[in-house]
C-alpha cells in the first residue's frame, strides 16, 4: 500500500478525500518530527518507530579485501506490536 492508497482507505470512512489527505499528511509529519527529535513513536496495537545509532566499526571491502572503517550512523527501526504480529504471522 502506498500513500495514495492509504488516503483512499481513510477516505472510505466518513472523510472526504481532501480531509483524508490532510489527516494522513498530518500523521506522517508528526511521526517525522518526533523521529527527528530522536523520540520514539508508539502506536498502540501497531508498533514502535525509533531511531537507533550504530557504532563505528571495521569492515572489509569485498572486492579488494582491504580493511575499511565504517562510520557511525543513525537508522530508523520499527518494532511491531504483539497484536500486529498475531495478525500477520
Amino acid at each position: 500500500m502506498n500513500k495514495a492508497q492509504l488516503v483512499e482507505a481513510v477516505a472510505k470512512g466518513t472523510y472526504s478525500k481532501k480531509e483524508a489527505q490532510e489527516a494522513v499528511e498530518s500523521i506522517l509529519s508528526a511521526i517525522k518530527d518526533s523521529l527527528k527529535k530522536k523520540e520514539p513513536v508508539t502506536i498502540s496495537g501497531f508498533g514502535t518507530f525509533r531511531v537507533k545509532e550504530t557504532k563505528e566499526r571495521t569492515g572489509r571491502n569485498p572486492k579488494t579485501g582491504e580493511t575499511i572503517q565504517i562510520p557511525a550512523k543513525k537508522k530508523i527501526a520499527f518494532r511491531p506490536s504483539k497484536e500486529l504480529k498475531a495478525i500477520v504471522l
